[in-house]
């Protein structure tokens, strides 16, 4: 049955939690059918993917930087849509963005891993690079099929999915067009041309740090406690999607790592003449930051370890509900009767994609100069890694849109290769085997920390989750095949991470940090458990205390500048929302409406900012200073007018949710 749908705002629930027999139900019923997979939505998913892939992984070789693709895709989506006869409906829209948004995902997952088999001299085949891209992208979508109720439907108004909302109110308000797509894409332009002046040429500083102020350097010179602040409107939006809860315990992590342990490293090793391990250097030579680096960050990947098992133990029961499904499908040939709404790829069929995928793996593998004892433990690795971490960057991206991508990385290289030691592999062999399971983790991760965020957007509006899993093998398979020869042709023309003869280099900053990485394992260096072993034990504390220990976890990790303007849109959120508490009726809810329209429109601006900055980075002459205002280099000055700007944002968030329609068209 088909029924054409009257466009209306998200329930008055979408972002709340449930009462005990309340139910949600999205802005599409189940039970009506719109088009959803056509030709349409698959074809421009696809090219859309392939074109950013090929961006993002240039982008991110040259600059660390990878594009972002789900929100800008999510509004060519709604432009796209207006080009035909037949409008496309909110559900193809969704099925665009959700091909194209795996292009940064895959490309994350790649650029962290891949680049360092060339930087070590490596240069794996073609295909070895696409099958690590697509055997990850595979297993990141297979094991969050079973986590999808869980994280999706249990946890719902619990988890607040910044980047899902932004995706979300982005769509909506692309359908209903009037005063609210105004306001969204007033905010849009707002943060699109604020962050993309301020992130990419030298108008004003983009981190207040306040180091001109006497006091604040004493501080930093004396027990290396260093404030730092990054303003720009993406994180605010961020922050305000995330809410004061989140974003307090978000910022608290960080205000341990670097108020609290990085102080106490320095006193207690600043009068050390000698470097202790990991790091190179002494640290009475380091800055706060070296220290935060070298030190403290293991500190938070040991806690988003250990706060990830917890996660798994208690999503276990669903999990094994959604396998128990299965099960009984298989032996009794029941049918599985679920609304549109709530069915998901048979497990049945994700049974089977994972075996397919670890056999895929181990053959990948075993043409490498291993045994077959060792391909083997090479493939339970990566498949029990991408299964744990699954659940690590879902829970990560709902709740900070920031996923660990790095830090897990950094702890599959590392216990891969200790594990792999005690098999005897080493040195070449083992590099290369060792950041191919990285590597498929890594993407393995990455994707699923954007399958959920897609699959959030499809249950708040109403897609078919089957429909969405789908559809994303469609896009690893483009992005996997259009990163890795991106990755290849690039490799012929460039250097990856270090100056080569003949060669123009690219950096490749996260790659060369995994190489050091895995090669100081190959030569048997030790290995700093204790960092990890108090991290563990810091998120153990905090599940004592009933806390939601990967928040504060990736607060620890996270650079400060990132917890502290989130923490500002935390308390913008609280205290809009009390004043919509405050005011009877439909002005209450416009308040509401309009925080979380100019919140999304803030975080798909500075999407889009970062995007075009980004793009403008690859030409061979561009320069910072392309655009640079006298008062640029006058830390005092230019710090000043950064944080007033930040401060102006702030009040246009403010005054822009809480004006009253005044005869503007508000749909219900």
């Amino acid at each position: 049955m088909s029924a054409e749908l009257e466009t209306k705002s998200l329930p008055v629930n979408a972002y709340q939690p449930l009462e005990k027999d309340e139910v949600y139900c999205p802005l599409v019923p189940a039970e009506v059918q719109q088009p959803e997979l056509t030709l349409r939505s698959i074809v421009w998913g696809t090219a859309l993917c392939v074109i950013f892939s090929v961006a993002a992984a240039y982008s991110g070789l040259k600059v660390g930087q990878v594009m972002e693709s789900a929100i800008p895709i999510s509004i060519l989506a709604i432009g796209l849509a207006r080009t035909y006869k037949r409008r496309s409906s909110l559900l193809e829209n969704v099925i665009i963005t959700g091909i194209g948004g795996v292009a940064g995902s895959v490309v994350a997952g790649a650029i962290f891993t891949l680049p360092a088999l060339y930087i070590l001299q490596l240069n794996p085949h073609p295909v070895q690079t696409i099958f690590i891209g697509l055997a990850g992208g595979c297993l990141g979508v297979l094991f969050l099929i079973p986590l999808r109720r869980y994280f999706v439907r249990d946890m719902h108004g619990i988890l607040p999915y910044p980047e899902a909302t932004a995706i979300t109110e982005v769509l909506v308000t692309g359908e209903k067009g009037g005063s609210q797509a105004r306001l969204l894409l007033q905010a849009t332009a707002i943060a699109g041309v604020y962050d993309f002046f301020v992130t990419t040429f030298q108008v004003w500083k983009e981190f207040v740090t306040l180091q001109f102020v006497p006091a604040m350097r004493m501080v930093n010179e004396r027990a290396r406690m260093a404030f730092s602040f990054d303003a720009i409107g993406f994180i605010l939006g961020l922050g305000y999607v995330m809410g004061l809860r989140s974003s307090m315990i978000l910022c608290a992590g960080g205000v341990l790592s670097n108020f609290v342990l990085v102080p106490l490293i320095w006193f207690v090793g600043n009068h050390i003449d000698y470097a202790v391990y990991p790091a190179a250097l002494p640290i009475s030579k380091m800055t706060a930051f070296m220290i935060y680096r070298n030190y403290v960050r293991f500190i938070g990947v040991g806690a988003i370890a250990t706060a990830g098992i917890f996660g798994i133990i208690k999503s276990l029961k669903v999990v094994a509900g959604s396998f128990g499904i299965a099960l009984r499908v298989f032996r009794k040939g029941e049918a599985v009767t679920q609304e549109r709404t709530d069915r998901d790829v048979p497990m049945i069929a994700v049974f089977l994609g994972i075996m397919a995928s670890a056999i895929g793996i181990a053959l990948f593998m075993g043409n490498l100069p291993v045994s077959w004892t060792v391909v083997i433990v090479g493939m339970l690795l990566a498949v029990i890694f991408s299964f744990f971490f699954a659940s690590v960057a879902a829970n990560a991206i709902a709740t900070t849109a920031r996923n660990p991508v790095s830090g897990m990385t950094m702890l599959t290289i590392i216990i891969s290769s200790i594990v792999l030691l005690k098999f005897g592999v080493s040195g070449t062999s083992g590099m290369f085997f060792v950041m191919a399971i990285a590597g498929i983790v890594c993407t393995a991760l990455s994707v699923s920390g954007q399958a959920i965020t897609d699959l959030k957007t499809g249950y708040w509006l109403g897609s078919t989750p089957a429909a969405q899993e789908k559809i994303k093998f469609v896009g690893v398979v483009a992005a996997a095949i259009a990163t890795g020869l991106t990755i290849v042709m690039l490799s012929h023309a460039y250097s990856f991470g270090e100056v080569l003869p003949g060669k123009t280099m690219l950096p490749s900053p996260q790659a060369s940090i995994m190489k050091a990485l895995v090669e100081g394992f190959m030569s048997h260096q030790p290995v700093a458990y204790l960092l990890f072993g108090v991290g563990a034990m810091i998120a153990v504390i905090l599940e004592m205390l009933g806390q939601p220990s990967l928040i504060f976890a990736l607060g620890m990790y996270l650079p400060l500048e990132l917890n502290t303007p989130a923490l500002v849109g935390g308390f913008l959120s609280h205290f809009l929302n009390k004043k919509a508490e405050r005011t009877d009726g439909e002005d209450g809810r416009s308040i509401r409406e309009r925080g979380v329209i100019i919140a999304s429109g803030l975080m798909a601006g500075g999407a889009l900012g970062g995007v075009f900055g980004a793009s403008l980075r690859l030409i061979p002459s561009f320069k910072e200073s392309w655009i640079r205002l006298p008062f640029y280099d006058s830390e005092p000055v230019s710090e000043t007018v950064s944080a007033l700007m930040f401060v102006g944002l702030c009040l246009y968030v403010w005054f822009g949710s809480v004006k009253r329609k005044k005869g503007l068209e508000w749909t219900k």
